[in-house]
């Protein structure tokens, strides 16, 4: 791997991380378990193992973004998870702040060195 690669490795993980969560409080408006989350994320272009899912999830319901209730009607027990109110709440100031991110970057990407200051 060149070094570029390997570069762009360690940038794509760390802004995978803050993705990830938003990724993950987007689809639970509706009740989700661990697999059903995965599949949903996987079918939106969002990659996300369950070794990373999983923490994810228990470090946002303690948090107290969501609520989890086991459905054991099943063979298999399942816990499933679901935004709390709070949980509600962050995620719209998230998708704000998130839109305001991509338009300023945008604006920052599309522009880059258009404004060069005290050049009159």
């Amino acid at each position: 791997m060149t070094d570029a690669n390997e570069q762009l490795d360690k940038i794509m993980q760390e802004l995978r991380r803050g993705t990830i969560t938003i990724g993950v409080l987007s689809q639970l408006s509706e009740p989700q378990y661990g697999y059903s989350l995965v599949s949903m994320l996987n079918d939106k272009g969002i990659h996300v193992e369950a070794g990373t899912l999983y923490p994810l999830l228990r470090r946002l319901e303690k948090q107290g973004l969501l609520d989890s209730e086991w459905d054991t009607n099943e063979s298999r027990p399942r816990k499933y998870y679901l935004l709390s109110e709070e949980g509600k709440k962050v995620f719209d100031l998230l998708v704000l702040e998130w839109k305001n991110i991509v338009v300023s970057l945008d604006n920052a990407i599309e522009n880059k060195g258009d404004d060069k200051i005290g050049d009159d």
